[in-house]
């Protein structure tokens, strides 16, 4: 590796495993050496790296969809930076890319697991968010999971959150009839009506249930976008009509809990309404990566889609920027700038 460039990096490591709410003493800045470029691998000096829920149940010590991440380790997850060095023939110095190494400012990947970033499109930023695996899970879940229709009436819980914002601007440009969301605070509300939503309640106004009732009137709703769970969810199990659908993407309200969740007690009714319920990963919808592209990027293009960032800077910073997303601080994607 020349002089040049960098032979240490720093990175998050998980220290030891939360119990319910993480704090900071579960991660330690640590600076570790870089293993020299073999064949087929690139350097990445990462300009960005994401925190997201899903990272929260990657934390414990259970058998799940993802391995758990390791004591003493780098954690990871999705990054965009630039090519500082090459042993790759696919990738040349000066190329930007999306790689799950992040959680540290440079990253030694394979070649062939990292994702082209195409120039001039967006910032870098938007591929871990509105044109990454963020854009994919909302537009995969509401048109091929959920199956909407051009006129439903369409529930997004956690509607200021990176995916949620997402997943009602696609509803309204695919022709919904109404579109609902649910947030933690007034400033995120009026947001979301800023965003296209035709209603939107902070949850902390009140009962789920009749918040929702009252935003969506006696015709109901006819697809949910369930990114929190609980309450959310036996709330839009009522408010649901008959052959409704559920997207079931997250359950945030539930991941710091150290107790089972009580709600949905409903769940009978989708009995007799013949429900859709239907979990998904995005890691399952791939296949739907190509169309997103193109969609995703007329509409950002034409403001059909716009979207949020809370920034954090410094890699420092990145485990209460995480802590701080598990409790809702952020509005749209939460980013940690490395560079």
């Amino acid at each position: 590796m020349s002089a040049a460039l960098p032979n240490r990096t720093r990175e998050i490591q998980l220290a030891s495993r939360p119990q319910g709410r993480p704090v900071e003493e579960n991660f330690r800045l640590a600076e570790t050496d870089l293993p020299e470029l073999q064949d087929g691998q690139i350097l990445v000096r990462n300009e960005f790296m994401s925190v997201d829920p899903y990272m929260r149940g990657r934390m414990n010590d259970a058998k799940s969809y993802s391995a758990p991440f390791r004591l003493d380790e780098a954690l990871d997850g999705g990054a965009v930076g630039e090519v500082i060095a090459s042993r790759s023939e696919a990738h040349k110095v000066g190329d930007v890319v999306v790689h799950q190494l992040g959680w540290r400012e440079f990253s030694v990947v394979d070649g062939t697991r990292v994702t082209p970033v195409p120039a001039g499109l967006a910032p870098t930023s938007a591929f871990l968010g509105a044109l990454g695996m963020t854009g994919l899970t909302a537009y995969a879940g509401l048109l091929k999971v959920a199956e909407f229709k051009t006129g439903d009436v369409v529930f997004v819980s956690g509607a200021a959150g990176a995916v949620g914002s997402i997943v009602g601007q696609i509803a309204k440009a695919m022709g919904a009839s109404k579109v609902i969301g649910s947030a933690g605070s007034s400033e995120k509300v009026a947001r979301l009506l800023e965003l296209g939503f035709d209603a939107a309640f902070d949850y902390h106004d009140g009962p789920v249930v009749a918040q929702l009732r009252e935003a969506a009137g006696e015709r109901g709703i006819d697809v949910y976008f369930d990114n929190v769970g609980g309450e959310h969810l036996e709330a839009a199990l009522a408010v649901l009509t008959v052959g409704g659908s559920v997207a079931m993407c997250g359950a945030i309200s539930q991941y710091n809990s150290e107790a089972p969740a009580a709600a949905p007690r409903n769940l009978a009714v989708a009995i007799g309404k013949q429900l859709t319920l239907r979990g998904f990963l995005v890691s399952g919808q791939r296949q739907h990566a190509a169309e997103f592209a193109g969609k995703m990027a007329g509409w950002l293009a034409d403001g059909t889609v716009r979207y949020d960032e809370t920034i954090v800077d410094g890699l420092e910073n990145a485990p209460q920027a995480f802590i701080d997303l598990l409790d809702g601080a952020n509005t749209g994607k939460m980013l940690v700038r490395l560079h």
